[in-house]
């Protein structure tokens, strides 16, 4: 035990698993986390198998670790894919399924190799994390698993079927973190909408009333939603001086016919529906979309493009399809050649880009930003942040160590590419 002293943790993926993350930190008993993969004496690499290009990803580090001759432990997503083949190729001294990460402290000390698949799989966890990476905003895992059945998508099968933590447990975290420093959290999960489906006449919407009667946090954001999951009281929580005025709700296509070849819930006429709802009120709207699916014939990218250009989407977070073996899509026909989808890809960017500037330049009000952080400069430093809108604004200050404020912009320019100011 004495030869192992310093740790480093190596997280791949979605937000879900940067929280993971944080519950291993604050059980590590006796060894010390480090920021630096260098001065450890131990990895512990966090994976992510959404697609084989996620795989192949935390493989190469694997790879980069046995070079340094680092001892490597395995955990998260990729545990359930590939931790037989990672402890196989002696790729990892131990690998460990989610379900057993509250026990990071004492396995770190085990001089035998070790292979913990997964046995509990709707295992929730118990440790209450005080502290986010001494970050002033926290993402807070408040669910985990997924019900839904995409035809692209292999985490149902990795993170479990839907379950909920309880109310008590995520106030205690929020009252925790809010007394540690953190002033604005993030509501994440596997699919954050199902939150209460399993607890007794208790839903996201309850959950963010009593977030809101903490009177502790400064601002509160979600993590993406499925648009069959806003409901009207939802609606109305959102309107709550707390709530970010930002909202990712996940669309994946817009075409109908692409819709269910992914067998997705959603549809396009209902979406449009919804977006332009949210966008009367003002908010900014994020999405996920799925570019160069199986099935996107250009006739249906043609329907697709019509149909996205009439959303009023300020952000979005496109992706061009990555085959994951094992989920129905990976065996479909019809596949889309790599420049195509990359064509598709960046004509959906520039037209959300452009969508973002004209919101900003008709919304030019104050502007509410937690600052997250800045480098020095010639004339003093140069700090960023984000709004309200999840919108980044960058700017100059000659005051040091700003990071972690609230502060308030009325007076900023706005340009092409983000807001700028100073202060």
């Amino acid at each position: 035990m004495s030869e192992i002293k310093k740790v480093y943790f190596k997280t791949f993926g979605c937000r879900t698993n940067l929280f993971d993350t944080q519950v291993m930190k604050s059980n590590l008993l006796h060894f010390e986390c480090v920021e630096n993969e260098e001065l450890a004496d131990v990895v512990v690499v966090n994976s992510c198998t959404v697609t084989n290009g996620a795989d192949a990803g935390v493989r190469g580090y694997l790879n980069k670790m046995r070079q340094l001759n680092k001892k490597v432990y395995f955990t998260g997503c990729g545990v359930g894919t590939k931790g037989e083949e990672v402890f196989n190729n002696n790729l990892a001294h131990g690998v460990f399924a989610h379900s057993f990460k509250e026990r990071v402290g004492e396995f770190l000390s085990h001089n035998e190799r070790f292979f913990y698949a997964e046995s509990a799989p709707m295992h929730l966890d118990s440790t209450i994390v005080t502290h986010f990476s001494g970050k002033s905003r926290a993402f807070l895992k408040i669910q985990e698993g997924c019900d839904f059945a995409c035809s692209y998508c292999i985490i149902p099968s990795v993170r479990g079927s839907a379950r909920s933590y309880e109310k008590e447990k995520i106030l205690s975290q929020i009252r925790s973190l809010c007394e540690n420093g953190v002033s604005e959290v993030v509501l994440t999960g596997t699919n954050v909408g199902s939150y209460g489906k399993d607890l007794h006449k208790y839903n996201l919407a309850r959950l963010i009333k009593d977030i809101d009667s903490l009177k502790m946090l400064k601002r509160l954001r979600i993590g993406s939603l499925e648009p069959s999951q806003i409901d009207s009281e939802f609606k109305e929580v959102l309107q709550l001086p707390l709530m970010e005025k930002h909202l990712h709700i996940a669309l994946q296509h817009t075409s109908n016919a692409m819709l269910a070849i992914m067998n997705r819930h959603n549809r396009v006429e209902s979406d449009l529906e919804l977006f332009s709802y949210f966008a009367k009120r003002g908010f900014c709207l994020g999405s996920d979309f799925i570019v160069g699916h199986p099935g996107e014939s250009e006739a249906v990218w043609a329907e697709a493009l019509a149909n996205f250009k009439a959303f009023p989407l300020t952000h979005l977070h496109p992706f061009i399809y990555s085959k994951r073996d094992g989920t129905p899509s990976s065996v479909m026909k019809d596949s889309i050649k790599g420049d195509v989808s990359k064509q598709r890809l960046h004509t959906l960017k520039s037209i959300v880009a452009s969508n973002n500037y004209a919101f900003r330049e008709a919304n030019n009000g104050v502007l509410y930003v937690l600052c997250e952080h800045g480098i020095e400069s010639s004339e003093g430093f140069v700090y960023s942040g984000l709004d309200q809108f999840f919108n980044r604004i960058r700017f100059e200050s000659k005051n040091a160590h700003l990071e972690g404020q609230w502060l308030t912009f009325d007076a900023y320019n706005i340009g092409k590419d983000g807001n700028y100011g100073k202060i």
